[in-house]
């Protein structure tokens, strides 16, 4: 049966992904289980889910809704049907002055946040995945987090639901007639929840079961709390899908009660002794309102403790050790204050390694929190290769939490799990601990079936407590459901699955599995393939800040078939070897932007963008090799044909009409698809006619002087309509400023290499790059005055051209002072400037290079300065243009830019600015606004310096 071609009965062939790339890309998440799907659908309505469910019952193939992909328990896999909702489900709208926000399950929770950031209100669930997170699989997982507890979670927050049942039917909780209809329309389901609700009532000691294990968090099947808290069917059933898993009914939208999100907060690392007295120190923490208490073992702060950045005391902890991350909150300074003063008599008693130091500082607290989140991910990056990361969620008594925590540490050593650490929200007795596993032989496969089984049993029998406490049961935990919460609640879960999805057709085998071994069943094999790919844990993280992720692959996507193909390889499946191969090279290579934002994002630091560029470099021939060392030592002599072949697209637009060359390059393109699309952006530079000099005589010198160096794309096509280029743009800049300008002579032939680099050659980009420092070196006065660029990405591109550098050039680059045109403003025309004129509210794109080198900041500080407000939309990524790419790929950047563009043309600005003209060019065919170099906007505003 051909699942794709029936599928096209009910959708458009374009959202119906059935290559054999896209269904290897998409068996994975982020837990240690793998099933390839028949297809991937991306559905845009709720009528063409209620249509897939029909499919699915008529087919008989089970299906699977999935977000964000980062469930850890292999509850977002499938071997059916699995429903993409991360494109086209990301509405939002928020409601009553952000007390209520209304969302869809395809939007990341951090997005969510970004929007309610302006009514100081947040959503409840924090947990440590949220910039990847959707809210469906948040809503899906019952997500808690660090901060949120019990009272705040999910399954408390959600205050409406529209769901879709398995038959079909749709309801809201929000709709008074839906809870006459439900009864009509479904009653045998309705009548079972009646039932299974009297029958609990009717119980008391089950009762009494369900409202203890609720009062701490528990993710282990169904919602059972429900019965409880409610009493009409609909209420009942549509708090029950909230940690359902997506195996009751799909959750089209959800009315979420949103809380505080105070403005003030402190946090500190508290080192203590051993672990027993951090688990002392838990209790004072939450009665002085802590509103984070995040506990770390030894090995879990060794995790990190390499991390650039990190306290210096993590080097030199004792082996027992522990710590303790916390953070108070509050909404005024004053009340913060007095939280943190309330401490210090409980802190006094505190076994502590140092005093305990608060920070407010937000960008130190977001690193402490980057590190604490980091630790499941990092712990994957140093384990041996062919290995996979397995996070298991308990939670028990906060009272027996260190004697827990103990107990573990006896099962690691007796399994000889040797790296395993321990983390978790402390005030919630919640941990998490990792371990690696190789599951590639039946020996390793039994080890870890017979640790699992001894933490079960210790968990449940010892401290009555849950296996799974926010992760979510999955298949990882479905065996040991009745387990935890005994025949008769097991089986009201096995009644409620059965009268909802009676021929378990959604998401079989999560939370209701009557296979004992099913967690053993479906294990990922993760075969040794290269540095960046064995390092990944596929978690995810990464994946929003992807520019082809609604074209192509994502980062993540990209190891996996990465693996995959070793995989085909070894069990000598070479013609899907080669067929994906093929389908790699467009959707892997060609529309990668090798932007390296997935790093920023990256728990260990993996740029899949380093890994294309390499792969690109193993795939040049010798011939391609020595064509672009051929252009590297000819550099001069082809911009002079670039800016001809500008020049000559100009003449045929002023001929035949201003949209002549689009349509001529486009209709080469149907023939060569490889062949670059023209654009209206694209105005040569001319001469640079500014005020400079070649060179500085220092005895005559008076005031600041910089060697400027303008990059080849500005010489090239920094022109403007009626304006002045970049390079003239800045030289006046320089010159209000009263700042001398040296330009190097001979710069024609200069160029950072990024032009070469980001296509893998290597040799070209070594040249280029040797040749650029070691005239730098001169024109510098051997490292004396600073070079400024004028485009963020070739500054970026040549401060790290090190490692490509000669011996000699590595010295002299140790000693010369690279900045990009961001920090010239900042730091050296602002503070020479006095007083400007302002424009009214502009709007900032800032480019990938300027998140790379941390000057998003001094981006908007200088944006600030010369305006009256300066905006960065919630949706600024990365544009896709990767120098050239765009031109090749228009796909990339169109896709790339659309929710950043749709934001934008929501409202009107008096200016457009960025730092790299390719991506000026991008924003400004997708916002249709003029984007421009931030120079332009100093220059404009700036007033002559008089002279003496």
């Amino acid at each position: 049966m051909d699942t794709g071609k029936l599928l096209e009965t009910i959708l458009p062939k374009e959202r119906i992904k059935c290559r054999l790339i896209d269904l290897v890309a998409y068996a994975s998440d982020a837990g240690f289980y793998y099933l390839r799907p028949k297809a991937v659908v991306q559905p845009v309505s709720e009528e063409e889910i209620i249509a897939l469910l029909a499919f699915s019952h008529q087919h008989k193939i089970p299906i699977t809704f999935r977000a964000g992909g980062t469930s850890l328990s292999g509850q977002s896999i499938t071997d059916g049907i699995l429903v993409d909702l991360s494109q086209y489900w990301n509405q939002l709208i928020i409601e009553e002055g952000g007390n209520l926000v209304r969302v869809q399950p395809g939007i990341t929770g951090s997005m969510v946040n970004n929007y309610l950031k302006k009514h100081k209100r947040k959503i409840g669930p924090d947990p440590s995945s949220i910039d990847a997170a959707m809210m469906g699989g948040i809503l899906s997982n019952n997500s808690s987090g660090m901060c949120c507890g019990v009272s705040l979670n999910s399954y408390h927050t959600t205050k409406h639901i529209r769901f879709i049942l398995p038959s079909g039917k749709s309801f809201s909780t929000e709709n008074k007639v839906d809870y006459t209809r439900f009864e009509q329309e479904c009653p045998d389901i309705y009548s079972s929840i009646v039932n299974l609700r009297q029958q609990i009532a009717d119980n008391p000691t089950l009762a009494d079961r369900i409202r203890t294990k609720y009062l701490s968090k528990n993710t282990v099947g169904y919602s059972l709390n429900a019965f409880i808290d409610y009493s009409h069917p609909l209420d009942i059933f549509s708090h029950l899908l909230i940690g359902a898993e997506g195996t009751l009914g799909f959750i089209a939208e959800a009315v979420m009660e949103t809380v505080a999100d105070y403005p003030y907060k402190s946090s500190a690392f508290i080192y203590f002794e051993n672990i027993y007295s951090a688990c002392q120190a838990i209790e004072p923490l939450s009665l002085t309102g802590a509103e984070a208490v995040e506990l770390m073992d030894r090995a879990s702060l060794r995790s990190i403790e390499n991390v650039k950045g990190v306290p210096a005391i993590l080097k030199t902890l004792p082996e027992e050790a522990a710590a303790l991350l916390v953070e108070y909150q509050s909404n005024s300074l004053d009340e913060l204050q007095a939280k943190i003063e309330s401490l210090k008599p409980y802190s006094a008693k505190f076994v502590l390694l140092e005093p305990i130091s608060f920070t407010s500082d937000p960008g130190i607290q977001a690193f402490y929190w980057k590190l604490r989140k980091g630790m499941f991910p990092a712990v994957g990056a140093v384990r041996a290769s062919g290995t996979t990361v397995v996070l298991e969620d308990i939670a028990v008594p906060v009272a027996q939490l260190g004697d827990a925590i103990l107990d573990l540490h006896v099962l690691f050593a007796k399994y000889k799990y040797d790296n395993a650490i321990i983390f978790g929200h402390a005030k919630d007795g919640n941990i998490h601990f990792v371990v690696t596993q190789s599951f590639n032989s039946a020996d390793e496969v039994d080890r870890y079936d017979r640790f699992l089984r001894e933490v079960v049993a210790l968990v449940v029998n010892k401290y009555d407590g849950a296996l799974k406490a926010e992760h979510g049961t999955g298949r990882n935990m479905a065996p040991f459901v009745e387990t935890e919460w005994g025949t008769e609640a097991y089986h009201i879960m096995k009644s409620l699955k059965k009268v909802i999805d009676p021929e378990n057709l959604l998401n079989p085998g999560v939370i209701i599995n009557e296979h004992k071994n099913a967690h053993l069943q479906d294990l990922k094999s993760l075969p040794v393939v290269e540095q960046e790919v064995d390092k990944c844990i596929e978690c995810g993280y990464c994946e929003h800040k992807c520019p082809s992720r609604n074209v192509t692959l994502t980062p993540r996507q990209r190891i996996v078939v990465r693996r995959e193909l070793a995989l085909l390889e070894v069990d000598g499946k070479f013609e899907l070897h080669a067929e994906l191969v093929k389908q790699y090279q467009y959707d892997g290579l060609d529309t990668c932007a090798v932007d390296g934002l997935c790093a920023t994002s990256c728990p260990v630091d993996i740029n899949t963008g380093d890994l294309v560029k390499r792969l690109r470099r193993e795939s040049h021939s010798t011939f391609s090799n020595k064509v672009a060392l051929f252009v590297s030592k000819n550099f001069y002599l082809v911009t002079l044909l670039v800016n001809f072949a500008l020049e000559a697209g100009t003449l045929v637009n002023s001929l035949f009409g201003k949209n002549a060359m689009i349509k001529l390059t486009k209709a080469f393109k149907k023939l060569i698809p490889e062949f670059p699309l023209w654009s209206n952006q694209l105005i040569t530079s001319g001469a640079i006619s500014g005020k400079y000099k070649k060179e500085i005589d220092f005895e005559t010198k008076t005031g600041p002087a910089v060697v400027y160096f303008p990059t080849c794309i500005s010489r090239v096509m920094g022109g403007a309509p009626n304006k002045k280029s970049i390079p003239d743009s800045f030289l006046s800049v320089s010159e209000k400023s009263g700042i001398q300008v040296i330009i190097p002579a001979g710069i024609e032939a200069l160029c950072c290499g990024q032009l070469f680099s980001s296509k893998g050659y290597n040799l070209a980009y070594a040249d280029k790059c040797n040749e650029t420092i070691d005239k730098l070196w001169t024109v510098t006065k051997e490292g004396i005055l600073p070079v400024i660029l004028d485009v963020s990405s070739c500054s970026q591109t040549l401060q790290q051209c090190r490692p490509v550098l000669n011996d000699l050039n590595k010295q002299r680059f140790d000693r010369l002072s690279i900045l990009d045109s961001i920090d010239y403003l900042h730091d050296y025309v602002i503070p020479a400037c006095g007083p400007v004129e302002t424009k009214g509210t502009v709007v900032l794109h800032p480019v990938c290079s300027l998140q790379k080198m941390g000057l998003e900041r001094k981006f908007v500080s200088v944006a600030s300065h010369f305006s009256e407000k300066a905006e960065v939309p919630i949706h600024s990524g990365c544009c896709g243009m990767a120098g050239d790419r765009g031109f090749i790929f228009p796909e990339l950047t169109a896709s790339a830019t659309a929710y950043e563009a749709n934001e934008v043309n929501k409202n009107s600005y008096e200016g457009y600015y960025s730092s790299g003209k390719t991506c000026e060019i991008s924003m400004s065919e997708a916002v249709g606004k003029n984007y421009e170099s931030i120079l332009y906007l100093a220059d404009e505003c700036l007033k002559d310096k008089p002279h003496d």
